[in-house]
């Protein structure tokens, strides 16, 4: 007998419809997949920003804080700076007040070794003088101002002579006594006092550059010799200055 083929079955409704579902299920499936992942993503970037911005506040804080220590400790070393510049000065007033002290006194020395005799040295010199006046003051006649200060004042009818007394008189020292004596100069004029005006330097330590600087300005030189002061020898043809 021979076999029989059986008809092949097509797809049939019910089978498409099954797979429809099936796939629509799958479509939800993935959906919810999909969503949840969304929501964990989404919660773990949520989680990481704020932890990142609490690091963040926290390292702000710290920096404020750090800040704030540096800005005091930048004004503690200012007021230290403030209190070290006050105390070098006091110390630098003190010391120059302490100076000028000795300065001075070592000076009165120095004129009271000068002083004494100076009409018998220079009238060894030729010169006449019959007053010797010490620390005279040139004043305007209008105003009060001391326009010059001699340390010691020789004088007779013809001439004058200034004396600028110094324990260690400088090249500036001598400079300054060229300027005053052409304050003197003017102050003769305008006085009627038609008399020469000289000067002359003397001091308890006088350099050799001192000495010379004087001697080629016109001016007399006083050096202390032994316990006393001598008028210093001055070079062949060599003439003071008049002013």
């Amino acid at each position: 007998m021979d076999d029989v083929i059986q008809p092949q079955m097509g797809l049939t409704f019910e089978h498409i419809w099954s797979t429809i579902l099936e796939l629509a299920e799958q479509h939800k499936e993935t959906e919810r997949f999909l969503k949840e992942s969304k929501a964990e993503t989404e919660r773990f970037l949520k989680e990481s920003k704020a932890e990142t911005d609490r690091r963040f506040q926290e390292c702000a804080e710290q920096l404020a804080e750090q800040h704030k220590e540096t800005e005091r400790a930048v004004k503690e070393l200012a007021e230290q700076h403030k209190e070290t510049e006050r105390t070098i000065t006091k110390m630098n007033r003190e010391l120059n007040q302490a100076i000028g002290k000795l300065g001075n006194r070592f000076g009165e020395l120095v004129e009271h070794l000068v002083s004494p005799n100076l009409l018998e040295k220079f009238k060894v010199l030729g010169y006449a003088f019959g007053k010797s006046s010490p620390r005279v003051k040139y004043k305007d006649v209008n105003t009060g101002e001391i326009l010059a200060e001699v340390d010691a004042l020789l004088e007779n009818g013809d001439c004058a002579l200034a004396v600028e007394i110094k324990a260690d008189p400088s090249i500036e020292d001598v400079k300054d006594h060229i300027k005053r004596m052409e304050t003197l100069r003017g102050y003769a004029d305008a006085h009627n006092d038609r008399r020469d005006y000289l000067g002359a330097i003397a001091g308890g330590i006088v350099g050799n550059n001192v000495k010379n600087y004087a001697l080629k300005n016109g001016f007399y030189v006083l050096e202390q010799s032994g316990d006393t002061m001598s008028i210093a020898a001055v070079p062949e043809a060599w003439e003071p200055k008049r002013w």
